[in-house]
């Protein structure tokens, strides 16, 4: 299951089954993201740019974004990798993930992928390494 909101601009894309509720959404911008207002996607809260950030901090993926099709166009058609130290693998732009049961789901903006081993979402980080103690 999965719910969409969007200003026209840009769609957050919610997948409630994939929350694990880390609050970094309603931290980082609490003028979009309110767990208690309803719906709890505010898009007339902030800027596209600055929505774009906040979505891209989800530690879980269920947070995610759709471009307008000229958005996407002018997106840049390449990925990065930034090691986190103690954390997860932070994938910047554009990738494919290839799940352990085949299936495939193309991510547009950052994703965070589990290192320590522990993730209860692999093969994204749920922040299970500040749990378990993990250091690289």
């Amino acid at each position: 299951m999965q719910k969409k909101y969007t200003n026209g601009d840009v769609t957050v894309v919610w997948k409630p089954d994939v929350c694990i509720h880390a609050g970094n959404c309603a931290r980082g911008l609490p003028s979009v993201f309110d767990p208690k207002a309803k719906p709890w996607v505010n898009m007339e809260g902030a800027s596209s740019d600055e929505i774009r950030a906040q979505v891209a901090k989800c530690p879980s993926g269920a947070l995610s974004m759709e471009e307008s099709s000229q958005a996407a166009v002018e997106s840049a058609s390449h990925s990065s990798v930034q090691v986190n130290a103690g954390g997860p693998l932070r994938v910047q732009g554009p990738c494919e993930v290839t799940h352990a049961d085949g299936r495939t789901e193309m991510r547009d903006k950052d994703v965070f992928l589990c290192r320590c081993g522990h993730s209860s979402n692999k093969p994204y980080c749920d922040g299970a390494h500040k749990r378990e103690g993990f250091q690289d």
